[in-house]
């Protein structure tokens, strides 16, 4: 999803975003600034940008994305837990931060639970277990005989040590009891690349990543990890109806702001965040990008980031992860 790039054109069409002046903010001659942990032309970036544009002309603000990538998104949140304009400032908090970094990492120069004020979720990024065309499976029930007939384990990949796809895999393997190995890329592009190749047995990709390879066929899908069908995949079954109980899970972001900012701030972006991801065209440019929509209120955000902390800070225990 962070690795998706987008063509020029594309982003071009997101800008620019709207500058006038509003009474709804704090400080309305100071432009809001959006920060996001990734960098400029990925799918954070794409997201933020879209939203931030529609959130400027309902709220007659300017708004500015400022990319800080590196380090699991945790050089950005660091900038926005110590930020001294609290009114102005905004983040993309995403399942990294908000839920699997405090486990990933020893020590982090932030508290996902305490430095932030939640805003709203934002989008989900729906995950699909797929394997090259040329492999042998083509449902769930073939995959895992599959799997278990290779008697030195199989290889599956992912963008990364501690992303969202390493660790559904990895909470896939403990629910299945399969036995599968880690193969870290750099990026989901390359792990990609090679299971079309057929290099790679499998990978579970978001669908951002991964749907111009699926639907031109580069890749076949096993299954979705949502407990319902995609809309924009209605042919592809799920995981669990297809036997794995249960089995749930994706990628997701969240708008967040520093802690202490005004309730009626908070109010105010939630409001036009909302607004934002229920208009057409915020919906029609998601589903091109192949996430959905999450819209939701401030508490709902803190119950969710609570419940997703609990889920993968056990995942992360179980099979022993760290990135320090």
């Amino acid at each position: 999803m962070h690795h998706a790039t987008l063509s020029r054109r594309h982003l071009l069409s997101l800008l620019p975003l709207a500058a006038a002046p509003s009474l709804a903010l704090a400080d309305t001659s100071k432009p809001v600034e959006w920060v996001v942990g990734y960098a400029a032309g990925g799918g954070s970036d794409v997201v933020a940008r879209m939203l931030a544009e529609a959130m400027a002309r309902s709220m007659e603000r300017s708004f500015v994305v400022t990319n800080k990538p590196g380090a699991g998104s945790n050089i950005a949140a660091d900038y926005v837990a110590k930020t001294r304009d609290a009114e102005n400032t905004v983040f993309t908090a995403d399942s990294a931060v908000l839920a699997a970094n405090p486990f990933l990492y020893s020590k982090l120069s932030y508290s996902a639970e305490k430095d932030f004020a939640p805003v709203g979720t934002i989008a989900r990024f729906p995950l699909v277990l797929v394997v090259s065309p040329g492999a042998q499976p083509k449902n769930y029930k073939e995959f895992v005989a599959w799997v278990k007939s290779d008697p030195k384990g199989m290889g599956y990949g992912s963008p990364g040590i501690g992303s969202p796809h390493h660790l559904v895999t990895e909470m896939f393997r403990l629910q299945t009891g399969l036995n599968i190995s880690h193969v870290p890329y750099k990026g989901a592009a390359p792990a990609m690349t090679d299971v079309v190749g057929g290099q790679l047995p499998f990978m579970f990709v978001d669908t951002s990543s991964g749907g111009a390879f699926l639907s031109s066929g580069k890749v076949r899908p096993i299954g979705v990890a949502s407990l319902q069908r995609l809309k924009s995949m209605p042919d592809i079954p799920t995981l669990a109806e297809q036997g794995l109980d249960g089995f749930e899970a994706y990628a997701w972001q969240a708008l967040v702001a520093p802690a202490g900012t005004n309730p009626a701030t908070v109010r105010t972006l939630n409001k036009h965040l909302g607004d934002a991801l229920n208009s057409a065209a915020v919906q029609s440019r998601m589903a091109a990008l192949g996430i959905e929509p999450l819209p939701g209120t401030p508490e709902q955000l803190a119950q969710f980031a609570t419940k997703e902390r609990e889920r993968w800070g056990r995942v992360v225990r179980e099979a022993n992860i760290k990135l320090d």
